[in-house]
């Protein structure tokens, strides 16, 4: 929730071009139809509700992961997840066409 917070008020520093060029994976939680309707190339596409289900997709634990969703609600739940199954570097990146724009 803070995260979300943080990115609707323009606080969050994270600098998410240099997270990807250092490899981190784009994972937008959105359901597959949205995520069909536009993603961020790259991107995989896990729905939130399906998440739990298919850690091991997501299988080396200490890889960066951002985030991302419609609008930053459901990459935090996403976010939580993660970090509660063992995650070490996740981030929120909020809303996906905001984080593409910063990309």
């Amino acid at each position: 929730m803070l995260d979300a917070i943080k990115n609707l008020f323009g606080m969050d520093k994270t600098d998410y071009a240099a997270l990807v060029k250092e490899g981190a994976l784009i994972l937008d939680v959105r359901s597959k139809s949205e995520y069909a309707g536009g993603h961020i190339k790259n991107s995989i596409n896990i729905p939130v509700n399906e998440l739990q289900n298919n850690l091991s997709k997501l299988k080396n634990k200490d890889k960066t992961i951002i985030t991302c969703c419609a609008s930053g609600m459901r990459s935090a739940s996403a976010k939580n997840v993660l970090e509660n199954n063992g995650y070490k570097n996740v981030h929120n990146g909020g809303g996906w066409s905001s984080l593409n724009n910063k990309l």
